[in-house]
């Protein structure tokens, strides 16, 4: 996948709703060298795996996954999106482990996929972009389960698929079992501030060129983990394309009053230092975003982290959503 937010944005652009869902049962022993195996459902068909695989290539989406889930991995395509909301432990990993593509499916190394000699190569990339990906080469080295990932929000039910394949739901579980808690706790907390608040969202990947602006609406990158605290982004795009389109729109500037009308509160995107990127400054510079009635209200809250695609690093993003509404609880 791209590492940076416009060539990120241009992948989610061409995202396909559907997600294939499930997995086969274990499908008992099978003689020779894989040793036990089992029938997948991936994206790409019913893909006959190793039951326990023992050495695992993850490329996109499944990088971190299946780092955190402490999966056998040898090789693992770039990550440089996903770094900064990694643990210590977890970069050390990524570090260490070679790396058989880069941050896009165009620089797919088969060369060095083969030199690691895997028994299972998991793809987590948007189905768009899998023509770039020579699937035959890569089914000539070891099983190919490929999960591709539809609107952001997804991430959740994309992450347990890529750690079954691999042969890791206990971690998943686990990881899953501890953000449930940590979100529950906040809802909890916030509750009394956020029932019957509309809130809107402004996301990071508006196009400066062309005088647009990114309002994203539940499920998207910005909204999906605030909304498992109980904020409730209202509305939805008016016209739905598939993918990340289904969740977010790019309107033109001058439709910024008309979009955030309804919204008694606002967050917005800012990078995982806290600053501002360009498309988010050019709006909130705007005349239009400062007469706002959420803006004057004073109820507009940055949100970091909201990338995090995996239950761990979306720990981080529940922190930090904790800590940009805080506010509100002393109002």
């Amino acid at each position: 996948m791209p590492t940076t937010r416009p060539a990120r944005a241009l992948g989610a652009l061409a995202l396909i709703a559907a997600v294939a869902t499930g997995c086969a049962a274990d499908s008992g022993a099978t003689p020779g060298e894989t040793g036990p195996t089992r029938v997948f459902a991936a994206d790409n068909g019913e893909i006959t795996i190793p039951a326990d695989p023992k050495r695992v290539v993850a490329t996109g989406y499944a990088v971190p996954v299946l780092i955190e889930a402490d999966a056998a991995l040898v090789g693992i395509a770039e990550w440089s999106r996903g770094l900064e909301m990694m643990t210590g432990e977890d970069r050390a990993t990524y570090d260490r482990l070679a790396k058989v593509a880069g941050d896009t499916t165009t620089e797919t190394n088969y060369e060095a996929i083969a030199g690691v000699k895997p028994d299972l190569i998991v793809i987590s990339v948007p189905k768009p972009v899998l023509a770039d990906i020579d699937m035959k080469r890569l089914e000539s080295i070891a099983p190919v389960v490929a999960i591709s990932p539809s609107i952001p929000a997804a991430w959740r039910d994309l992450s347990r698929r890529q750690a079954d394949a691999a042969g890791r739901l206990g971690s998943y579980e686990s990881a899953k079992t501890a953000y449930e808690q940590k979100a529950a706790g906040l809802a909890d907390k916030y509750r009394p501030v956020l029932d019957g608040l509309k809130f809107g969202h402004l996301g990071a990947y508006g196009e400066l060129a062309k005088g647009t602006f990114q309002r994203e609406f539940a499920g998207s990158w910005g909204t999906n983990i605030a909304t498992d605290i109980g904020v409730d982004y209202y509305g939805q795009v008016k016209h739905k394309a598939g993918g990340s389109r289904d969740v977010g729109e790019y309107p033109s500037i001058e439709e910024l009053p008309a979009s955030f009308a309804e919204a008694k509160a606002i967050t917005y995107t800012v990078e995982n230092d806290g600053s501002v990127s360009e498309p988010v400054r050019y709006v909130l510079d705007s005349e239009l975003w400062k007469n706002l009635p959420a803006v004057k209200a004073g109820k507009v809250f940055p949100l970091r982290y909201t990338e995090a695609a995996t239950y761990a690093s979306a720990q981080q993003t529940l922190d930090d959503v904790d800590k940009a509404l805080a506010p509100l609880l002393a109002r």
